[in-house]
């Protein structure tokens, strides 16, 4: 038979019954559909969740201090004061190959008071003039501050969208003060805004230079070679320097575990954490290794000596989340599946139901000539036209289910017409799959039982 008369044949045998056809392919439809739908929300929820964490900088590196154990007791992460603004300047300057930016960073506290109104925020920050940039903020209305500004320790600041919306009620807080813990900066900027974290408002921030808390809000006595921090003769205070009449070196000294029962080496001008913008955020680890190298040079320790820092690789947070999304992806999209096995069960028995009706038909064009190969390659082709309109509709169906969802519930989506492919491929595979064996049958059938069949 030639091909175009072989798929006349077929489509004439399935419009001969096509309610039976339709209620044959019901399980594809449904099994594609649920494929589709699942994919398209399942890809727009990892996009989502990658964009969000990316919001909190998956390029991003976290540098603390490490904790220190005294009498049993662990102050945690960051218990150790052992970062200095120098190190992010030194991490910057040798660590080129995998470093964009550092920044030291510091925290505070405390009530921000404009006019007769006052607000606590979630977090009052410090950094250097990279700071917006390592932590992806950008400034809506105003300005940045400066290098110059943070060797100054001026009293500048940035605020978030909540406390621009609570404190100043739609007016342009640009060029106004506002008083923090009692002293009084000017706003200069006011940053876009970045949403929920983790059930915590990031927008509810003020973001000043890390010298003007350190010096204004905490009262810490900085020298000119503490605010220019990277300059070639900033040098680390000794104790002696620093606390004249001490005896005690500036860091003591210690075992190879330098954090159990030691004490706080002396200081007066570290800072809360570093942070670092690396160039390659899906393989940080080259970056942490060259940090690391930095940091012991920087902080003396010798060979042995366990690191007094500890990092974190904000990238393994998107790498988690991205995982566990695949995962129930995955898992969703297997329960799917079931029902395309389901309706290949459903196709193989229509077929096997079919090949009985027409048994005097099949015996008939065999004694015209039909070879067994066209037999087969006849029931064979309706199988798998079945299943292809089947996958047709159900992608029909799963991409409109999805477009409902979304607009209901407001969840993300994303259209991929190499998934639209794939359930194709899938529809046919399962039309061969199941309708071999009918075929097969039908095409072993011998024309004389076949043309006295009733």
């Amino acid at each position: 038979m030639k091909p175009w008369v072989l798929l006349v044949t077929c489509l004439r045998g399935l419009v001969r019954n096509p309610m039976r056809a339709m209620l044959t392919i019901l399980g594809i439809v449904i099994g594609i559909a649920a494929v589709v739908a699942i994919r398209e929300i399942g890809e727009g929820s990892k996009q989502q969740i990658s964009s969000d964490v990316a919001s909190l900088g998956a390029d991003v590196v976290n540098v603390w201090g490490a904790s220190v154990s005294n009498s049993g007791v662990n102050t945690g992460r960051g218990g150790r004061a052992s970062l200095y603004p120098e190190d992010a300047e030194a991490i910057m300057r040798d660590c080129k190959e995998t470093v964009l930016l550092a920044s030291p960073t510091v925290r505070a506290g405390g009530q921000v008071i404009v006019g007769n109104k006052n607000w606590s925020p979630s977090s009052i920050i410090g950094g250097n003039e990279h700071y917006l940039g390592i932590e992806g903020w950008k400034v809506v209305n105003g300005r940045a501050f400066n290098k110059e500004q943070v060797d100054n320790s001026a009293r500048v600041c940035l605020i978030g969208q909540t406390i621009a919306r609570e404190l100043y009620a739609g007016k342009d807080p640009v060029g106004q003060e506002i008083r923090i813990k009692d002293v009084v900066f000017t706003v200069i900027g006011v940053l876009g805004s970045k949403g929920a974290d983790m059930g915590q408002d990031k927008d509810d921030c003020l973001i000043l230079p890390w010298t003007s808390i350190r010096t204004r809000l905490m009262g810490a006595s900085m020298d000119a070679s503490i605010v220019r921090a990277g300059a070639a003769n900033a040098t680390r205070p000794s104790a002696t320097s620093t606390f004249p009449t001490s005896s005690v070196s500036f860091y003591p000294g210690c075992d190879l575990q330098p954090y159990t029962g030691a004490p706080h080496p002396l200081h007066t001008r570290t800072v809360d954490s570093l942070i670092v913008k690396v160039k390659d955020k899906e393989n940080a680890k080259p970056a942490m290794a060259q940090i690391t190298a930095v940091l012991r040079r920087e902080h003396n320790l010798a060979p042995g000596v366990l690191d007094d820092f500890e990092m974190f690789d904000r990238g393994q947070i998107s790498t988690m989340v991205t995982s566990i999304s695949t995962t129930m992806t995955t898992l969703l999209m297997a329960v799917a599946f079931i029902s395309l096995v389901v309706g290949g069960v459903g196709i193989m028995n229509i077929m096997l139901v079919s090949v009985t009706e027409r048994t005097r038909e099949i015996g008939l064009r065999m004694a015209v000539g039909a070879r067994p190969r066209d037999i087969m390659a006849q029931f064979l082709l309706e199988s798998v036209l079945l299943c292809l309109v089947g996958g047709l509709l159900g992608i029909a169906m799963g991409h409109g289910a999805s477009s409902v969802v979304s607009g209901l519930a407001g969840w993300p989506i994303a259209t991929s017409p190499a998934a639209w492919v794939l359930a194709v491929s899938v529809a046919a595979v399962i039309g061969i799959v199941f309708g071999w064996y009918p075929a097969y049958k039908a095409s072993r059938l011998d024309p004389i039982d076949a043309l006295h069949h009733e």
